[in-house]
């Protein structure tokens, strides 16, 4: 499966928002073609290089489907994706006005993993700042019973650098995910 990709600094995690501000001219027909053909884009982060130029991207990434858009105030294109499918690229290459396009396999998808109950106190935690954290948030489903949904929104919304949100998703265990993200808060209310 050969899909457009769209390397950022940022992790998208599955089922999770991404709101993307599009001005770069190959990235507006990847968007346009995706929108007419209802067919995902994947997310990678950069490993090495820049958002506006040639990027060395990580292997795993997410597949993105466009879910709304808007024209911004400042005339460019607002975009917001939810996150679907983990991949991995097992080969790429650039087109000639510069839009990534790799080969992929599917991940398979984590099964539902009931959130145990030494957990549950950091479910209460993502209820209460989801619920601040607006618009992007307020139609997501809930899902507090389930450790890979808790992990994931708790990697993707806590200030935590890109490299190690990026462990967080390539690792298949939302049980050690959230062992890992209960020593980040930690941390954060110790520091």
């Amino acid at each position: 499966m050969e899909i457009p990709l769209f390397p950022l600094r940022t992790v998208l995690f599955p089922d999770g928002p991404l709101p993307l501000r599009i001005f770069e001219q190959r990235y507006l027909d990847m968007i346009s073609r995706c929108m007419k053909e209802d067919g995902p884009f994947g997310v990678v982060l950069i490993r090495d290089g820049s958002e506006t130029g040639p990027a060395d991207v990580c292997d795993v990434g997410t597949l993105a489907r466009i879910v709304d858009w808007y024209q911004g105030s400042d005339g460019l294109l607002g975009v917001t994706a939810m996150g679907q499918q983990r991949f991995r690229i097992s080969a790429s290459h650039r087109q000639a006005d510069g839009l990534l396009l790799g080969e992929i396999e599917l991940l398979p998808a984590e099964a539902d993993t009931e959130l145990p109950e030494v957990f549950k106190p950091l479910a209460e935690i993502l209820a209460g700042v989801l619920d601040d954290l607006g618009r992007l948030y307020e139609s997501l489903p809930r899902r507090y019973d389930d450790a890979g949904w808790v992990s994931n929104r708790f990697a993707e919304i806590l200030p935590i650098p890109p490299e190690q949100k990026q462990q967080l998703l390539e690792s298949e265990m939302p049980l050690e995910r959230l062992a890992e993200l209960r020593k980040v808060l930690e941390s954060v209310k110790s520091g």
